[in-house]
Order: C-alpha cells, then sequence, then structure tokens
C-alpha cells in the first residue's frame, strides 16, 4: 500500500485519466473528489461490503426454496 500525505487542494493522479483531490480537511473527516472517466467504477468501501454480503433470499437453498414453492402450492 502506498501511503501519502497530502494537503488540501492538492492533488493525486493514478495513470493517465483519474485524479483525486483533496478538497476540504476538518476534525475527523477528509473531503475529497475523484475525477475519473464514466467507466471506472468509484465506491466507498462501505457500500461495497455491503454488495458483497448476501441477502438472506440468496443464501437459501434450492431444497429450501422447492420446499417453499410446494407449501404454497399444496
Amino acid at each position: 500500500m502506498l501511503v501519502l500525505t497530502r494537503k488540501r487542494d492538492e492533488v493525486i493522479q493514478i495513470g493517465d485519466n483519474i485524479v483525486i483531490k483533496i478538497l476540504k480537511t476538518g476534525k475527523g473527516a477528509i473531503k475529497i473528489g475523484v475525477d475519473a472517466p464514466g467507466n471506472i467504477r468509484v465506491i466507498r468501501g462501505e457500500l461495497l461490503e455491503e454488495e458483497t454480503q448476501p441477502d438472506s433470499i440468496d443464501t437459501a437453498t434450492s431444497t429450501q426454496i422447492e420446499q417453499a414453492l410446494n407449501t404454497q402450492c399444496a
């Protein structure tokens, strides 16, 4: 992991087309801006974690689904 120190209005360049700019610093938080092409997905880490956690319906086995359907049809 590369660790960089930046001040307000300073930027970090990633490749040729991604720029991260420090917009504001405050107590316990930093506001950043990300300038990236539309085909580059930019998402906060906590939202990515939520996406990867399975929903309860996704974790149901095919047997459980089959049993539920049979119960409803009976």
